[in-house]
């Protein structure tokens, strides 16, 4: 009989020391890759910022219920494939990218990791996805149409600087997503009867004064940069040669008026980034990527920067700073 008794309570005792195990188990911590073509590890920028508050915002503190496995291509395109690559070894349960480079990286390496994706381009006309009601695959995520926008940005330029005669449209010719967007300024300008100049670098280490010196022989009267991963870590240096050259600038991220240019006419990339955490909330809680669509931002910014304005001496019309979300001092 006590035999028994020593059995039972020995596996009682068994049984309760499994409960926790079992219970680490159910509460495995997800984790998530994140590959960022912009910032680094000390300063991850706004896109990895907009990011983490979306989760701080869903209740998800990196570290504790979730954990993030960060990449940063720091403007070397040629890194995307490998860091891909090493993410997916990883096996983490969603995938965030942001460009149609990653974005294809990512499609390529895995079928059934879910991917979030932050996207400047049509998803649909460049093949990523199905439709935007219904991706058909593991991809979904938002899109901010920033290559439909080039035509508003030009027609906003031309509206600050009356008269203007030639605009000058620098871009990573070593890119695809920049093609496109080059393509989208010339069918503007042609409407507009606008001469445009292509000023072509080709990255990761842009010829940026042969590009600026061959805007001054072209006599070009205004400045539109397409962004990439390659283009926007220089971004200052952009800014200062435009001021330098006393060309008014335009761009497709705000983070390029903050530092130093003129325009620019955008979604937002933190709140971007800060809606893609609510894909990947609404994953990890059982939601398949395919039955989620693809969202579109439903506000665009203008930026204005008077303090660059003073700088090259142009006067922004006042109809054209009222329509202005955002004006720097």
């Amino acid at each position: 009989m006590k035999k028994a008794f020593v059995g039972l309570a020995l596996s009682a005792m068994l049984l309760a020391l499994s409960f926790p195990s079992a219970a680490q188990q159910a509460k495995k911590i997800p984790r998530i890759g994140f590959v960022s073509g912009t910032g680094d590890a000390n300063n991850p920028g706004p896109r990895v910022e907009g990011f983490r508050q979306g989760l701080r915002d869903l209740g998800y503190i990196e570290g504790k219920n979730i954990l993030v496995e960060y990449r940063y291509i720091e403007g070397n395109l040629d890194r995307i494939p490998s860091f891909v690559a090493e993410l997916v070894q990883l096996k983490p349960d969603i995938l965030v990218v942001g460009g149609p480079g990653m974005i294809r990286a990512a499609k390529q390496k895995t079928k059934t990791i879910p991917i979030v994706m932050v996207t400047p381009d049509d998803p649909v006309a460049t093949g990523i996805i199905d439709s935007l009601a219904r991706s058909g695959g593991n991809i979904t995520g938002r899109t901010y149409l920033g290559r439909e926008l080039s035509g508003k940005r030009l027609e906003l330029l031309k509206e600050a600087v009356p008269g203007i005669s030639r605009v000058g449209v620098l871009w990573d010719s070593n890119a695809p997503s920049p093609i496109i967007g080059f393509k989208e300024y010339e069918a503007t300008a042609r409407a507009l009867k606008i001469p445009l100049q292509s000023l072509e670098v080709r990255g990761p280490n842009p010829d940026l004064d042969g590009a600026f010196q061959a805007a001054a022989k072209g006599r070009v009267r205004g400045l539109i940069t397409i962004t990439n991963p390659v283009l926007r870590r220089y971004q200052k240096q952009i800014a200062d040669l435009a001021i330098k050259n006393r060309l008014p600038s335009m761009y497709e991220t705000s983070e390029s008026v903050e530092a130093g240019g003129l325009m620019s006419y955008a979604a937002s990339d933190v709140d971007q980034y800060r809606r893609a955490a609510v894909y990947v909330d609404k994953i990890l809680k059982g939601r398949k990527p395919a039955d989620l669509p693809v969202e579109q931002p439903m506000k665009f910014e203008l930026v204005i920067s008077l303090k660059t304005a003073k700088q090259i001496g142009l006067t922004i019309p006042q109809w054209t700073l009222m329509k202005a979300d955002r004006v720097i001092k």
